[in-house]
């Protein structure tokens, strides 16, 4: 797609986008059956031809609208229309989008292009097609351009990875994508096995991964730019390719689902992608500990008492409480070797989030103020949101072990999102600026290019505005 500041004599596709407002101004113009089909209300798309042109009228709703419902419209207006819009110069017409609201419409022409498996067919990814936006200069355009591409190759490469069947994200396939996305945009790879993760301790980790029919891979991936005393951001995604529960086996009804269960960490890979795209003055260490939680002769037992990284020990009663104990030490790891200025870490983590606030949010735990309201923010601003909830101490008390230093559940049936985030807070080394994201109900649900369940993208536009943002 390539937006360009011009208009032309004759377009044979036109997008004319609309307010209800600016409908009740414009309508005027239109021939009178027109109003009677369309209003301008959100999502409503009405075609209409002539001789020389198919004219696209969208509507985006009330006036008020919030620049991320632009881009919902657009998302749809792709995924529904996709079969009928033409790779050919196309005007838009819009004199009341600003230049945000112009960048988030582009976004969600993109967006919408997604749908599993990713083949870049659609007509908005066609080097020959082109959008004529005459309110913007051409160097505003080539800005929104790159970044609404850049964030697009994020989001779309986090969707692929979720969708993914379980049998084609083994360790080993994932391993290479990541080897392959270092070298391409020249990051820094490091992947311990599980012989070198026994040599550092990280033994939470290996206690899911020694069931596996996989080696570990312990991954580190780092963004680095050359722009000094630039921030540094510390990243850790919850990577269980598929989570059976292991010997506290899940229910099998929905177990299908639980290939999701990697959402923490293709949000982290989509922000990568962006950054890398950007070219962010920004440094960005990613720990991935990519495992599954499998069931086999040699898998962790309830009971078992495992000592982690920083080493403390834990005791395992629920094998299906995998992801806080991989992350325990992908946190301690990172917050130990190296200096971040935010410490965050996002998982699909609990269902106990997903009956709190199912698709509407995720749940966000901190235990820094100026990060908790940043993040309220930001997803507000990004419709992808979070809401805060409590890291009191009381709750440490529920994961007190009488043969270890913690549990990693609690045995009462409450509050589960809340007990997982106060016992990953004991393995960030005291960092001060931490932040746990539980986005279990948010990255993967409905959507309009599926029938099914499916990945949302979830967390990569959130990532990548705090980063681009952060002062």
């Amino acid at each position: 797609m390539k937006l360009i500041n011009k208009k032309n004599k004759k377009y044979t596709q036109i997008y004319q986008l609309f307010t209800e407002e600016e409908w009740t101004k414009a309508s005027k113009n239109y021939n009178k059956n027109i109003s009677s089909f369309f209003s301008g209300k959100k999502y409503e798309v009405f075609i209409h031809t002539d001789e020389e042109s198919i004219v696209y009228l969208i509507g985006l709703g009330k006036s008020t609208l919030q620049n991320f419902e632009i881009q919902q419209v657009a998302v749809k207006f792709s995924q529904t229309q996709k079969d009928k819009l033409q790779t050919v110069p196309t005007l838009v017409l819009a004199d009341f989008l600003n230049e945000k609201q112009f960048e988030e419409f582009v976004k969600g022409l993109l967006f919408g292009t997604y749908s599993y498996p990713f083949d870049k067919k659609h007509a908005f990814w066609n080097p020959k097609f082109e959008i004529h936006f005459e309110n913007l200069s051409q160097k505003k355009l080539d800005i929104i351009s790159s970044k609404a591409e850049s964030l697009a190759n994020g989001q779309t490469a986090c969707q692929e990875w979720l969708n993914k069947p379980a049998n084609f994200k083994k360790p080993d396939i994932l391993s290479l994508f990541l080897k392959n996305l270092a070298k391409k945009y020249a990051l820094k790879y490091t992947a311990f096995n599980r012989k070198k993760c026994e040599e550092l301790g990280l033994g939470a980790y290996l206690s899911v991964n020694q069931g596996s029919a996989y080696d570990a891979a312990f991954t580190i991936i780092e963004y680095k730019t050359t722009v000094k005393n630039a921030k540094t951001f510390g990243l850790v995604g919850k990577c269980v390719l598929f989570d059976t529960g292991g010997i506290s086996l899940k229910n099998p009804d929905n177990m299908h689902y639980m290939k999701s269960d990697m959402g923490g960490a293709t949000a982290v890979i989509g922000t990568l992608i962006y950054a890398a795209e950007m070219k962010l003055p920004v440094n960005i260490i990613a720990v991935l500990p990519i495992t599954d939680n499998a069931i086999s002769e040699s898998a962790f037992l309830p009971s078992d008492v495992i000592t982690a990284y920083n080493g403390k020990t834990i005791e395992v009663l629920n094998t299906d409480a995998e992801g806080r104990m991989i992350l325990a030490d992908g946190l301690s790891y990172l917050a130990k070797n190296y200096k971040t200025d935010l410490l965050i870490d996002l998982a699909t983590l609990t269902g106990s989030s997903v009956r709190m606030f199912g698709d509407t949010c995720g749940a966000m735990f901190s235990n820094n103020e100026e990060l908790k309201n940043l993040l309220i923010k930001t997803g507000d601003n990004t419709n992808q949101r979070v809401w805060n909830l409590p890291l009191w101490e009381v709750w440490k008390d529920d994961i007190q072990s009488d043969v270890a230093d913690l549990k990693n559940i609690s045995m009462k049936p409450i509050g589960d999102c809340i007990i997982a985030a106060k016992f990953l807070e004991q393995f960030i080394e005291n960092h001060p600026k931490w932040a746990h994201l539980d986005i279990a109900g948010v990255a993967f649900g409905s959507t309009g290019y599926s029938k099914e369940k499916a990945a949302t993208g979830f967390g990569v536009q959130l990532l990548a505005d705090l980063i681009e943002n952060y002062h």
